[in-house]
């Protein structure tokens, strides 16, 4: 019977100390996204997208032309990379605005580089994004969040490891 009262005020201790952090973070885990160049993109489709996105599309491409922090004529998924970025964060920072026909994809890598510094999607709290400037080095922290982040309920996990320790005991 004492094992009971010890996995019970331990779970007590879990549900209220992960519930805090939980409100904390707003109650969703977090993960960065940047929206980059997919490494088997045809350079000729890579090209046709950033004439779109730097033209009708409104992103802003002044770093990736000569004299700019991002500008390299030697690579294309570079600079795909960043105008479908500043796209993506001009247009709801979903799947659909980082698509360019089949040429883009959402990573939690930082694509930034040298000085070369891309925003990142921010972080999410629950249905919240807001953007971030992240002048990091190139890592993944799936500490941040972005809009696909997975939402966690720590309270029922707790709860569900009393009742499996309650069952072994």
């Amino acid at each position: 019977m004492g094992i009971f009262w010890f996995l019970l005020i331990l779970t007590i201790i879990l549900v209220s100390c992960c519930n805090s952090s939980a409100a904390q973070n707003g109650g969703g885990v977090t993960v960065e996204l940047w929206c980059v160049a997919k490494n088997n993109a045809a350079d000729n489709a890579l090209q046709t997208a950033i004439d779109w996105a730097c033209g009708p599309g409104g992103a802003d491409c002044g770093p990736i032309q000569q004299g700019g922090p991002c500008y390299d004529p030697s690579d294309i998924q570079r600079t795909a990379s960043y105008a479908f970025n500043d796209y993506f964060l001009k247009h709801g920072m979903n799947e659909e605005s980082c698509n360019f026909d089949n040429t883009a994809a959402l990573t939690s890598l930082n694509p930034s580089h040298g000085n070369c510094k891309f925003q990142s999607s921010g972080r999410s709290t629950g249905n919240t994004t807001t953007g971030t400037d992240t002048t990091g080095p190139n890592t993944a922290d799936l500490n941040k969040s972005g809009p696909m982040a997975a939402r966690w309920n720590w309270g029922l996990v707790a709860v569900y490891l009393f009742y499996a320790l309650t069952w072994i005991f």
